[in-house]
């Protein structure tokens, strides 16, 4: 499955208005709008705390991938935003985040969660892509770039 096809403009947020970490978790939520009702995007919200109690999805160089699985999706969905100001989030490295890509998936859907974090992360491996994404103005550029990433993430 391409990024491109999981992220919508709606889903994709710049500037994240949140200052720290529990909130910009929240507002990444709040992007999946099917799940406008507060009780779906609190249960959303749990499975992806759970999942970082564990270990930091902050894997370093101003990027987190926070990520969950629940059963209150029946899909894959993904959220994007930039923060104006690096927000603290307990990284591997140790420095704040910028870049969130936040991704949800139903508990049935593990090899196909697995092969959209191993993209993502691939992508971001590249400095160019990093700083593709530390430019861009709005969710088209996001798509933009991720729909020009993409092939060479994929290969």
């Amino acid at each position: 499955m391409r990024l491109s096809e999981l992220l919508t403009p709606d889903r994709i947020r710049i500037p994240l208005r949140a200052q720290d970490k529990g909130n910009a978790l929240r507002e990444l939520v709040s992007l999946l709008s099917d799940h406008a009702s507060g009780d779906l995007q609190a249960g959303i919200l749990q499975s992806i705390l759970e999942r970082e109690q564990r270990m930091s999805t902050g894997i370093g160089q101003g990027v987190a991938i926070p990520h969950g699985k629940t059963e209150l999706v029946d899909r894959m969905e993904m959220a994007f935003g930039i923060a104006t100001r690096p927000i603290e989030y307990e990284a591997l490295d140790g420095e704040p985040v910028a870049l969130f890509f936040l991704l949800v998936s139903p508990p049935d859907l593990t090899g196909p969660h697995i092969k959209v974090l191993a993209q993502i992360s691939r992508m971001l491996s590249s400095d160019g892509f990093r700083d593709g994404l530390a430019r861009v103005a709005n969710a088209d550029e996001v798509l933009a770039l991720l729909r020009r990433e993409e092939p060479a993430a994929e290969a």
